[in-house]
């Protein structure tokens, strides 16, 4: 892949769905090889995964992450991936820098998730780049984890790719198993808020999900596939558009929703099929 230096890096939310997208060529994985092919080639990536959901923050600190199967019930062919990239430690310890006071715990276990590694397999398959990741605190509200991507903003003047991987909609529960299945009308009308909420930088709606009712109960019945979108809404700079690069749902209740702020001049976004 070809890219080039930038004085700002872009941020992304990535809308992961299943597990099994990593094995997939469709109209969402294609979005996220766009992506990673558009965006100038980062010196790190620092990313935010639903599946990292802790007591307290911490921040994996590692020169080699292990790849986590961190799911079951899937074919073999899914637990044989790999996603050999590096860590940073040194980026780590720059996190921890960037949000003291708060405690950040040096973690050397975990590892990358496969919230992480099913979309970076896509965006940068070489797996050359060090990838370190954020945990979020379980205990915490919206707002705290807004304030982080705040706060993590000066590195995006530092090479750092910052990305975030979940859901807006997020519904297991009610999961549709027919194929093709159309998604519900309360996840139509939740991510479409947040549609228009990302689109006129409206963060406080953003943050205050909980507000748009019966709608978000069902989108968000838990908080942590919403809540990677808030750090990478905190990371909008002033004047940045939050683009769209793809949307749509599987199984009725899982929003595919991918979106990107400060990407290069020229970038259009992807494919909408809801």
């Amino acid at each position: 892949m070809s890219r080039t230096g930038d004085a700002r890096m872009p941020v992304i939310f990535f809308g992961h769905g299943s597990p099994m997208n990593t094995l997939a060529r469709n109209q969402y994985t294609e979005a996220w090889r766009r992506l990673g092919a558009a965006v100038p080639r980062p010196k790190v990536i620092l990313a935010i995964s639903a599946h990292w959901f802790t007591k307290g923050t911490a921040v994996t600190a590692m020169a080699r992450p292990r790849t986590i199967h961190d799911f079951g019930g899937f074919p073999q062919a899914l637990f044989d991936i790999q996603y050999p990239a590096p860590g940073d430690p040194a980026l780590a310890e720059r996190v921890r820098e960037l949000l003291a006071p708060l405690p950040v715990a040096m973690d050397k276990s975990w590892g990358l998730d496969h919230g992480t590694w099913s979309v970076l397999r896509h965006a940068f398959p070489e797996a050359d780049t060090p990838v370190v990741q954020l945990s979020m605190d379980a205990g915490k509200p919206g707002s705290f984890h807004y304030e982080l991507g705040r706060r993590l903003a000066p590195m995006r003047a530092e090479g750092v790719l910052i990305v975030g991987s979940g859901n807006v909609v997020h519904n297991l529960r009610l999961m549709q198993n027919r194929v093709g299945e159309p998604a519900y009308d309360w996840a139509l009308r939740f991510n479409e808020k947040v549609r228009v909420a990302l689109a006129s930088g409206q963060h406080q709606t953003l943050v205050d999900f909980e507000h748009m009712g019966e709608d978000a109960r069902l989108s968000v019945p838990t908080p942590e596939h919403y809540l990677p979108l808030l750090y990478i809404a905190g990371l909008q700079a002033e004047g940045e558009t939050m683009a769209f690069a793809v949307d749509g749902y599987e199984a009725g209740s899982l929003g595919m929703l991918s979106v990107a702020a400060g990407m290069p001049a020229g970038w259009i976004g992807g494919t909408d099929t809801r």
